[in-house]
């Protein structure tokens, strides 16, 4: 009897808190509403009132809204108090706006903070130029926001002309942003440009602007009237656009151009690698060729990886343990192709002798030659342990606190804002603790994020969270795909945010299309449905076993048509099988290649956590893909 009274007094006490919260919340609204609308004096009565974390943000709402010379006391005290913190700057652009329109110059130099904004940056300098601070120092400054590719703000004209007239606005400049502006693809910038050059080099301008819009216009030598460093600025950048769209052309072009203009040691560089890259990405024939004009020092990862993948389509083994061995620093994914080459020359001992260190690899590569060699994986995972009351003290800090409320009112890109600056205020030690509350809070993506910043990659549980796992259980087997896949899936799409959207519009844990929801549900999917956990897991299930039948059972496939599309996969399926480790080192899109990898590295981690001895890696060793 006593354990039920305990049981009921504790529920009743839950109810009473979640009640005073709600209760909370709306005393917040209530201010926050009163604050838009601009009646002061009740703002200010509620606001009193108020005992509240958002407290400062019904303040925000109101002066950002409203303004005003008589409130000038109040605002610079707010920016004072609020600086470097979220709730500055939708107050301070707001303010320093209002001054401007007034003429407050004075006021305007006094309450401007370092900015991106290029319109309240030339503000700000004209002011001090027309205050009388010192010209040379004040135009110095202007050259920064005058050459770059686009237009600028009208409110910079008149500094501007100041600039132009101190004799500062010098031809080499304007060329400079002429070819920014043509990179960029300003081209109604690029006409005010031409104005600018002298008579006889505003053909040049014409000229940037054909080979930007078409690159196989640097293959014209005609155009290149006076064979000047002006003209191979040009041809060079046309030529670097032109061997992602036409190879040959490209190729037959610099032969001819590298004749024609005397072209520096950087632009030769520059177009060595733009070719050693291009043309290994489109397994041209010449791509060996360009990427041995490379010297070593120029390989950077991007480029030795797509060396690396030119060697393994061509099965090359003995010339990748020749470009690997002796090089320094490299990554997991290359100790490993280095040992594979050793194995496939019947070198097993050199190859055992990588393999061994990599299988404890918390990773792809790791788990990969784990698989190869028989070993159990290790997740080489640490328990986080807490200075006592640390996270006590982090969970009292005005940030949390306001991050805590803004996630309870689904206002998650202000929460995180919230997120950021307590993290970029915080210790080490403080960091670790708030990835702990975040956790418990239920804000994954915070947890991961932040770990993944301070780079503490072995707390394995924080980075791989049992998040929605009754969703994820449900979905699964209802829609009969592996649940360790799901959640794998889910992990790397959105880190486990629900309301995560993609600037593909991808939307929520699984990260959906609502074009893909459409198709799979059978009918249209409201944009609030797809942010809701179970309608996306179900989804997103739903999809990996429809992707899954597509692909004839094959997991590997169906993980690389969820990132890039099932019928872009298919044009990347070769005409002979080869095995699958090997494909997906080919896949020609870095993302989704470095997506496959993570899925099934995620996966892995799933498993062992469970406790179950499976390497899911060991089926990519025994498949073969094509054919």
């Amino acid at each position: 009897m006593k354990r039920f009274i305990h049981v009921l007094l504790a529920a009743s006490l839950l109810h009473a808190s979640s009640a005073s919260l709600a209760s909370d919340n709306d005393d917040f609204l209530e201010a926050e509403k009163v604050a838009w609308s601009g009646n002061y004096k009740e703002f200010k009565r509620l606001n009193s009132q108020l005992d509240h974390p958002l407290k400062p943000y019904v303040e925000m709402a109101f002066y950002k809204r409203h303004p005003q010379l008589k409130y000038q006391t109040e605002i610079e005290r707010f920016l004072s108090v609020y600086q470097n913190t979220p709730l500055e700057w939708p107050v301070r652009r707001a303010w320093l706006n209002y001054l401007a329109k007034r003429g407050r110059k004075a006021d305007f130099v006094a309450n401007y903070q370092p900015t991106s904004d290029a319109q309240l940056k030339c503000q700000y300098l004209d002011f001090q130029l027309q205050l009388g601070a010192p010209e040379r120092a004040i135009l110095a400054q202007v050259a920064a926001l005058w050459v770059v590719g686009q237009s600028q703000p009208k409110q910079c004209d008149s500094l501007f002309a100041k600039w132009r007239d101190a004799g500062m606005q010098t031809p080499q400049r304007v060329w400079q942003r002429v070819g920014l502006a043509a990179r960029e693809g300003e081209h109604h910038l690029l006409r005010y440009l031409k104005t600018l050059l002298p008579n006889n080099e505003r053909y040049l301008a014409d000229l940037y602007s054909a080979v930007r819009k078409d690159p196989s216009a640097a293959a014209g030598l005609y155009r290149f009237k006076n064979k000047s460093s002006k003209e191979a600025e040009i041809a060079h950048y046309g030529v670097k656009r032109l061997v992602w769209r036409d190879p040959e052309l490209a190729i037959r072009a610099w032969t001819k151009l590298d004749n024609m203009f005397t072209f520096t040691d950087e632009q030769r560089q520059e177009i060595n690698y733009a070719f050693a890259y291009a043309l290994a990405v489109k397994q041209h024939d010449e791509a060996k060729f360009w990427l041995n004009k490379v010297p070593d020092a120029g390989h950077d990862k991007k480029l030795m990886q797509w060396h690396l993948a030119n060697m393994l389509r061509e099965q090359d083994w003995p010339g990748i343990s020749a470009y690997f061995t002796n090089k320094t620093n490299l990554s997991n994914g290359h100790k490993y192709w280095l040992a594979y080459s050793y194995f496939r020359q019947g070198r097993a001992q050199e190859a055992q002798d990588i393999w061994l260190p990599l299988a404890q690899q918390r990773d792809y590569y790791g788990f990969l030659a784990a698989a190869r060699l028989d070993q159990p994986v290790n997740l080489n995972s640490k328990q986080l342990m807490l200075p006592p009351g640390l996270k006590e003290k982090v969970a009292q800090a005005p940030g949390f606190k306001r991050a805590k409320r803004l996630h309870e009112l689904k206002r998650y890109t202000s929460a995180r804002r919230e997120w950021n600056y307590l993290i970029d205020t915080s210790s080490e030690a403080e960091k670790l603790a708030a990835s702990v509350l975040a956790g418990e809070q239920g804000w994954h993506d915070s947890t991961i994020f932040t770990l993944a910043r301070i780079k503490a990659w072995d707390y394995v549980d924080l980075r791989f969270p049992d998040a929605f796992t009754d969703l994820f259980k449900r979905y699964s087997r209802r829609n009969k795909v592996d649940m360790d896949w799901s959640i794998a899936i889910a992990r790397r799409e959105s880190s486990f945010a629900p309301d995560a959207r993609s600037r593909a519009n991808a939307r929520g844990l699984m990260q959906l299309l609502p074009s893909t929801a459409k198709y799979i549900n059978r009918s249209t999917v409201s944009s609030r449905r797809l942010y809701e956990p179970s309608t996306n897991i179900n989804l997103g299930t739903k999809y990996l076993k429809y992707l899954e039948g597509k692909t004839n059972g094959n997991q590997v496939l169906a993980t690389a048509s969820y990132n890039a599309g099932y019928h872009r996969v298919r044009k990347w399926l070769p005409d002979q099988a080869m095995p699958a480790e090997l494909w997906i080192e080919l896949i020609p899109y870095r993302e989704t290649r470095d997506y496959v990898k993570n899925v099934f590295a995620y996966r892995q981690v799933y498993l062992t956590k469970q406790g179950k001895n499976e390497n899911i890696l060991a089926s990519i060793l025994d498949m073969r893909i094509g054919g």
